[in-house]
C-alpha cells in the first residue's frame, strides 16, 4: 500500500497522514506471526481481543464526537486507519461493521438514549453490528423486503429471514431493514429500519460454510421476536433513505480496493526478488498499479464528500462497481504469472494465499450490491434509465 498511496492523489490532511507511522508499528509487532493467508481474511477475519485492543487505542468510533467516547475526527482519520488495517491483513471483522456504517447510523437518525447506550459500546469494541438487509429471493432488490416487524402495545413482534449476513453469528446486535406497512408491491414505502437484539428469544442464526471453509455469511430467521418500541431508528416508513444514505459508507472505502491487497503485496514482494523478477511481471506489477491508484483516489474523493455532509451514493456505487471489478482480477493475473514459472520456485505461503483469495474473490461482487443493481444505480445518476 505505500507503493500505492504514494503513486495516487493525496489530499489527506496531514494530521491525519500522521496516523499512520503509529499504526503501522502497532500492526507490526501485533501480526509479525500471522501468516499472509490468514491476513488475507482481513475484514472477514474476527478477533475480539483485536477490536477491544483498538478501542482502548482510540481507533474505533474516530469519526464519532468525544461526548460518545468518539475520537471527534474527520472521516479522512478514519480512512487512514483501514488502509494500514487491511493493508496488513488485521482481523478487523468484530468491529467493522459497527464502525463504519452502524455508528454513523445511530449518531445520525437515533434518539439521545440510542445514541448514548450504542455508541461508546462501539467506540470500545464491546457493541458487535450486522447488516440486516438481503432476503432469500431477493437478491440485491432490497424493496423486495419481505422481513415484517408488527407494532404492539409494548413494541413490535419481529417475523422473517434475512441472508448473506456478514458476521451474524460473531454479533451483538442486527441493523434490520424490515416492512413496518404495505405490502412488497409498496417497495419504497413501508419500510423501517429495527435494532435488532441477536440474543433475543425467537432468532436463530446459521452461518453458511463456503468454498474455503470460511463462515462469514449467516442466515437469521425471526419467530415472532419481541422489540421494544425504542428498537425503531428513525422515522417509521423512513427506512429506504435511511439505508441508502448507510450504503453510502458501505461502497466507498478502502474495502473497495483492498480485498485482495495482502496476496497482492505478497507477490509484488516476491517478483521484486533475483529469483521473482522477469519483465512480464514488473508489467503486470504495472498494469495493476495503474486501475488502483486512480480508484483510490476516487475514494479518497468521495471521502472528500463525507467530510461535507454529503451523501455520495452513485459515485459510491461507481467505486464499488469498478473496485470489485479490480479486485477479482488481481488473484486470476496473479495466477497467470506464478503458474507460468517452474515447479517449486514459487513460495509456498504465496501459493497458499493465493488459493485462498482466489475462493472467495466470487464473493467481492455479492457483498455491497451486485453489478447489476450498482449499474442500475449509475444509469439513473446520469440520466439513461
Amino acid at each position: 500500500m505505500s507503493t500505492l498511496t504514494s503513486l495516487s492523489p493525496n489530499p489527506i490532511p496531514a494530521e491525519d497522514e500522521a496516523l499512520r507511522e503509529p499504526v503501522r508499528a502497532f500492526l507490526q509487532e501485533a501480526l509479525r506471526d500471522m501468516p499472509a493467508h490468514v491476513r488475507a481474511k482481513s475484514w472477514s477475519g474476527y478477533s475480539q481481543e483485536f477490536s477491544r485492543e483498538l478501542g482502548r487505542r482510540g481507533w474505533l468510533g474516530i469519526t464519532l464526537p468525544t461526548s460518545l467516547g468518539g475520537g471527534g475526527r474527520s472521516p479522512f482519520a478514519r480512512y487512514v486507519l483501514v488502509e494500514e488495517f487491511l493493508n496488513a491483513g488485521a482481523p478487523v471483522g468484530s468491529h467493522w461493521i459497527a464502525d463504519r456504517q452502524s455508528g454513523p447510523l445511530i449518531l445520525k437518525y437515533g434518539t439521545p438514549e440510542q445514541q448514548q447506550f450504542y455508541i461508546p459500546r462501539i467506540c470500545r469494541g464491546e457493541a458487535f453490528f450486522c447488516i440486516g438487509m438481503s432476503e432469500p429471493n431477493s437478491g440485491s432488490d432490497l424493496a423486495g423486503v419481505k422481513t415484517r416487524a408488527t407494532c404492539t402495545d409494548k413494541g413490535w413482534v419481529l417475523n422473517g429471514q434475512k441472508i448473506w449476513t456478514t458476521n451474524a453469528h460473531n454479533c451483538h446486535y442486527m441493523i434490520a431493514l424490515v416492512r413496518t406497512s404495505g405490502t412488497t408491491e409498496d417497495r419504497h414505502k413501508g419500510l423501517s429500519q429495527l435494532i435488532v437484539d441477536l440474543s433475543l428469544p425467537g432468532v436463530t442464526v446459521r452461518p453458511i460454510t463456503d468454498l474455503s471453509g470460511d463462515q462469514h455469511f449467516c442466515e437469521v430467521f425471526f419467530d415472532n421476536v419481541a422489540l421494544s418500541a425504542d428498537a425503531l431508528i428513525g422515522e417509521e416508513g423512513q427506512g429506504w433513505a435511511q439505508v441508502t444514505a448507510e450504503l453510502a459508507f458501505e461502497r466507498s472505502g478502502p474495502e473497495r480496493l483492498y480485498s485482495s491487497i495482502v496476496l497482492f503485496d505478497e507477490w509484488l514482494a516476491f517478483v521484486r526478488t533475483p529469483e521473482g523478477r522477469n519483465e512480464a511481471s514488473t508489467r503486470l506489477a504495472g498494469k495493476i498499479l495503474s486501475q488502483l491508484a486512480p480508484l483510490r483516489a476516487m475514494s479518497v474523493a468521495i471521502t472528500e464528500k463525507l467530510t461535507r455532509g454529503e451523501s455520495p451514493v452513485i459515485e459510491a456505487a461507481l467505486v464499488k462497481d469498478i473496485g470489485t471489478g479490480i479486485e477479482q482480477a488481481i488473484p486470476a493475473l496473479i495466477a497467470d504469472d506464478l503458474f507460468s514459472r517452474d515447479a517449486g520456485q514459487v513460495p509456498l505461503e504465496l501459493l497458499n494465499t493465493l488459493n485462498y483469495v482466489t475462493q472467495v474473490a466470487p464473493s467481492f461482487s455479492l457483498r455491497g450490491g451486485t453489478r447489476e443493481i450498482l449499474r442500475g444505480m449509475i444509469a439513473r445518476g446520469l440520466g439513461l434509465r
